[in-house]
């Protein structure tokens, strides 16, 4: 039992986090980069990126499964690197793909061996084991090896396994690719149960981005291993909400060559043209409407738009990249 006193606000404190790798080239890549976030506690938070953003590489740092260059990782209070048997007791974790459990053994097998290794044995193990195989409706296939699985039903072993010793921490590492609609809506059930009903802290890493907007009460974006947002949710969306139209017209991408709308964002879909994106004001909303009136393309629809956090995502990577290429032309005319 932790003390109370060793309970942070946040279930997760990174502090000036870096991680650098020597090439064969023995050129230097940056992974992470000076990062520092905090993770709320009881709180489901959202980790996102594009591949090689430096997502995985942070929550293997978390884990202590990397051990950083410089910085600090503290879990519920503990230092990772000074206290790293206390800080990973608090951890459960869910590799992409199932990657931590055994196809070869049985579910009840797998679950008894992860509670043993995290130093938790005897009846009370057993006991934990059969609640968390009925509760996702495995009890009956508990002697069956994974590999005779179905990937949501592996899945599902994989977060009982994360489960088994009752951590206050659950990482989740893409928990819903490859999986069927109805795995998928399950999965997402039980992300929701674990924070909002058992007040654990869930750190959720996903492509799906539709996915973390439904469930994550905070959003961290990383971009080239550093941190370009870091807020709540709906704050995030507040700060791109402003006057976001979608115009509907009934034609094909064809007609539009000749056309400039800004920078709307224009796809075709059942035989008809959807525009949406950020319009200054109403002149330029009318100004289009105008122009597309001019293209002889049947007006269907104009309403306003709540942005979603693809957009968001996309957006904030625009900017950090024409951030970057800005500081690389000062340092060219410096040098």
């Amino acid at each position: 039992m932790i003390p109370f006193s060793r309970f942070p606000t946040a279930a997760i404190e990174v502090t000036s986090l870096s991680k650098t790798y020597r090439t064969r080239q023995r050129s230097i890549v940056r992974a992470v980069d000076n990062l520092s976030l905090s993770v709320p506690a009881g709180q489901i938070f959202g980790l996102l990126g594009a591949n090689g953003a430096g997502k995985t590489t942070t929550i293997k740092m978390i884990c202590g499964l990397i051990t950083p260059t410089s910085g600090r990782v503290l879990v519920n209070g503990y230092d990772v690197a000074h206290e790293r048997s206390a800080a990973i007791r608090q951890i459960g974790v869910v590799l992409e793909g199932t990657r931590n459990v055994y196809w070869r053994l049985t579910a009840w097998e797998n679950l008894l061996y992860f509670g043993r290794l995290k130093g938790v044995s005897g009846q009370p193990l057993k006991a934990r084991a059969e609640q968390l195989l009925r509760e996702l409706q495995l009890w009956e296939q508990r002697n069956d090896t994974l590999r005779t699985y179905s990937r949501g039903m592996q899945q599902k072993v994989a977060i009982a396994c994360a489960l088994v010793t009752d951590p206050p921490l659950i990482l989740l590492d893409e928990p819903t690719l490859g999986l069927d609609v109805q795995a998928a809506c399950v999965m997402k059930e039980w992300v929701i149960k674990l924070a909002q009903e058992q007040g654990k802290t869930v750190v959720l890493t996903t492509h799906q981005l539709d996915i973390a907007q439904e469930l994550c009460d905070r959003i961290a974006i990383m971009h080239k291993g550093q941190l370009v947002a870091d807020q709540p949710l709906s704050e995030l969306l507040h700060l791109f909400s402003q006057e976001r139209y979608q115009i509907r017209v009934k034609g094909n991408l064809a007609d539009l060559r000749a056309a400039c709308f800004g920078n709307l964002t224009v796809r075709s879909e059942h035989g008809e043209v959807i525009l949406t994106g950020a319009i200054a004001d109403q002149a330029t909303l009318y100004h289009y409407l105008t122009r597309l009136q001019d293209l002889s393309l049947p007006l269907l629809s104009v309403r306003r738009v709540e942005p979603d956090l693809e957009e968001i995502f996309m957006e904030l990577l625009t900017r950090s990249e024409k951030g970057e290429q800005r500081e690389d032309r000062v340092l060219s005319s410096v040098q």
